[in-house]
């Protein structure tokens, strides 16, 4: 039977991971102490079979991993703060942090279309109209270089930022205790500091990869259609492309061997060194006791 592939993400002070069936958050409390729970998952694949087939497996696994990744942070943000903030009431927390979460998501989509739609569309339609670019493909491929040149500066200015330069190594202590457990070595501080902090199946690689395939996909939209039509096919395609990103991701993660998939997975192992920072021994002890009761779980099955 192939062992189950475990994974998760970075919080803020602190690591979720999660499996099929699980997932554990790991947060250090301001009086330094590790708080760690263990939550059931419902995932719709287990409900409904045609989610798990390939090209849809990946559009739900997003929006599930999207949905349980905000939960996770804003109740990361909750135990990292809690001696910062008043206390409040059950009913006073919950309207809170629902109209703040709400206004978050929306300037989050607003900003993000912005950045890496609206802005990259508009000056590629700039150098094709004064004639510096000319096709289909050279247009989409001035396109997804810009965005990729925009998405890469944007993670590297916010990883100057004290606060986001904590959570990417809570990202690396991740990464390193996933790779750990996959090598089958016990999960120890010494054992996980000794794994590497890039892995073929992190987000940002999902980032590259969708950036990647996007140049191509697009380049099958006429590239004289007016502005506004170009900018709406790249919401129209964009569950189309995540699917295909998915897959591939899956591919290559479990090939990682294979020569011919190297081109595919180094550019987002590359990224990694900017979206993951070597963590302290105080950061790998959190990622582990992220881990631990899930590997402990799949032990048992």
């Amino acid at each position: 039977m192939a062992k189950e592939l475990l994974g998760g993400q970075a919080l803020i002070e602190g690591v979720m991971m999660k499996s099929k069936s699980h997932y554990t958050t790991a947060v250090r409390n301001p009086k330094g102490r590790i708080i760690v729970k263990n939550h059931k998952l419902a995932p719709l694949g287990e409900k409904y079979p045609l989610a798990k087939l390939p090209f849809i497996r990946g559009i739900i696994n997003l929006i599930e991993m999207m949905s349980l990744g905000v939960k996770t942070l804003n109740y990361s943000a909750d135990i990292a703060m809690e001696e910062e903030e008043p206390k409040k009431t059950k009913k006073e927390k919950q309207k809170s942090d629902g109209w703040q979460l709400g206004l978050t998501l929306i300037l989050s989509l607003v900003f993000a279309i912005l950045l890496f739609k609206l802005i990259p569309l508009a000056l590629t339609q700039y150098l094709l109209n004064k004639d510096i670019i000319k096709g289909s493909f050279a247009f989409n491929l001035v396109d997804g270089i810009i965005r990729l040149a925009i998405f890469l500066l944007y993670i590297w200015i916010i990883s100057l930022f004290k606060d986001m330069y904590r959570v990417f190594q809570y990202h690396a202590a991740e990464h390193m205790s996933v790779a750990c457990n996959e090598q089958g070595k016990k999960l120890t501080v010494d054992n996980v500091k000794k794994c590497s902090r890039f892995h073929p199946r992190c987000g940002t690689s999902f980032i590259i990869f969708v950036m990647i395939i996007t140049i191509f996909v697009f380049s099958l939209v006429p590239y004289t259609l007016p502005f506004w039509q170009k900018f709406l096919y790249r919401f129209l395609l964009l569950p189309f492309i995540v699917s295909i990103s998915y897959e591939l991701l899956r591919v290559s993660a479990n090939h990682t061997d294979k020569w011919w998939l190297q081109p595919v997975i180094l550019p987002g192992l590359w990224t990694q060194r900017i979206t993951t920072k070597e963590p302290t021994d105080d950061i790998v002890e959190v990622g582990i006791a992220a881990l631990s009761p899930l590997v402990k779980e799949s032990s048992s099955i």
